[in-house]
């Protein structure tokens, strides 16, 4: 008889529901027969169908099916039922749960670590790659209007803070969304609904209250800047559908990540609708963020390839597993090709070019040479520190030439032709 059967056997006769609806007393000797039976393989972290040879005469079917089901609805994983198909896969190696010890997550209530968990307060990686769009945007756009620095320095902490509550949204719903396959990923295997330290009701509740706190934030930047980043909720909701369907997640995730790309016009009052010098800006500074998204992410895939193939999540890293960095180097020029473009369409000075497209240029090509695909350690290191180093030399690159610009230093008019005639177009129309 197969352990599973065995487990429902067992189950049965310690439901109370199940005693009282059948008026059944199980034997004491069975009892302990079956305890002694299934106690060592939980203990040893058993979760594999073998077959052994009981001591007692098994219940009727009939009993031990209905038992089962109920047994379903307590697995310690959520994911797999204990009847699987041949070929199904197996639940990661069962390991017991480490609280941390160190850090800020460590130091907080017990009851509140598990949403710190869920939200990723002890990783930033994610929140620095959403916000680095919001500062692109935001320092390109600066030197076409007659903001201050300290409002464009201002619009970037509103930014930042935003990233913060929406990354955890996101990463709250993709909990949701994957919690049948978490457990069978060596990495996200003691999530806190995955190990049910949060039930999905609670992260629903829980999901809610960071989207109203994102949506409080928004409303703080112009109006314009609610009817463009509402739109944004529907790919977050959708990213983790896409590793279901497509090989390609990580271009919905690129679209999603790199909204804030186009936020930071509308934050500093530029109407993209009616300046097309910025609008043309923020489209090529869009679609560049996307190919660096799906750059890291493709790096970052490859720490669970494996597992994503036992747990059947499609990523680019398994459409491409033998040629990486020819897609990732093909990324690396699209990105900086995009970026450039984007310059010039935002009349961006010499700095730009030789800073943020420069240190881009060196940062991916050291990234991509250096890092190890096959080695869990080195595509973290890459996929965390990769962040600082590119996005940190692209947002120093664009503040430089802000103040560059600012200040005249550059030799140029601090104002991008486009909105120079908006300008000149306005004040015609007064004299009229």
């Amino acid at each position: 008889m197969g352990f599973t059967t065995r487990v429902a056997m067992y189950w049965s006769m310690q439901s109370r529901s199940c005693l009282e609806s059948r008026a059944v007393r199980p034997n004491r000797l069975e009892m302990a027969h079956l305890r002694y039976s299934l106690s060592s393989r939980f203990i040893s972290g058993c979760y594999t169908r073998q077959r052994s040879t009981l001591f007692v005469t098994p219940r009727p079917t009939t009993r031990a099916g209905s038992a089962l089901r109920r047994f379903n609805l307590h697995l310690p994983y959520s994911s797999p039922s204990a009847t699987k198909s041949p070929g199904a896969a197996e639940p990661a190696s069962v390991t017991r749960y480490s609280p941390p010890k160190t850090g800020l997550v460590a130091s907080l209530p017990q009851s509140w670590i598990p949403y710190a968990e869920l939200i990723r307060l002890d990783k930033p990686t994610g929140t620095y790659y959403l916000f680095f769009p919001c500062a692109f945007s935001t320092l390109l756009a600066a030197p076409m209007t007659s903001s201050t620095p300290f409002q464009v320095l201002g619009t970037m902490g509103l930014f930042l803070t935003g990233a913060l509550v929406m990354r955890g949204a996101g990463c709250t719903i993709n909990d949701l969304w994957d919690r049948n396959l978490d457990p069978h990923v060596e990495r996200t295997k003691f999530r806190p609904i995955a190990r049910r330290a949060v039930s999905p009701r609670k992260a629903v509740v829980f999901t809610g209250m960071q989207l109203l706190a994102g949506l409080g934030i928004l409303l703080q930047f112009p109006t314009p800047c609610l009817w463009y980043g509402i739109p944004s909720l529907l790919l977050v909701t959708t990213y983790p559908l896409a590793k279901r369907i497509t090989y390609y997640p990580q271009a919905v995730l690129g679209l999603t990540f790199s909204w804030g790309a186009m936020m930071g016009f509308p934050a500093l009052g530029i109407d993209l609708l009616s300046n097309h010098s910025a609008l043309e800006s923020a489209a090529a500074l869009y679609s560049s963020c996307v190919a660096w998204t799906v750059l890291y992410d493709m790096i970052y895939a490859h720490m669970d390839i494996k597992d994503d193939v036992a747990a059947g999540i499609k990523s680019i890293a398994l459409r491409h597993e033998h040629n990486t960095k020819t897609v990732l180097s093909a990324l690396a020029v699209v990105q900086v090709a995009l970026l450039a473009a984007a310059g010039v369409s935002a009349g961006a000075g010499p700095v730009f070019f030789v800073g943020s497209c420069g240190s881009a240029v060196l940062s991916l090509g050291i990234m991509i040479w250096k890092v190890q695909l096959k080695n869990v350690q080195s595509c973290w290191w890459w996929f965390k520190n990769g962040c600082l180093l590119t996005g940190g030399g692209i947002t120093l690159g664009m503040f430089f030439d802000y103040i560059a610009r600012a200040t005249g230093l550059d030799g140029k008019n601090t104002r991008s032709p486009q909105v120079i005639t908006d300008v000149t177009s306005e004040t015609n129309g007064e004299l009229n």
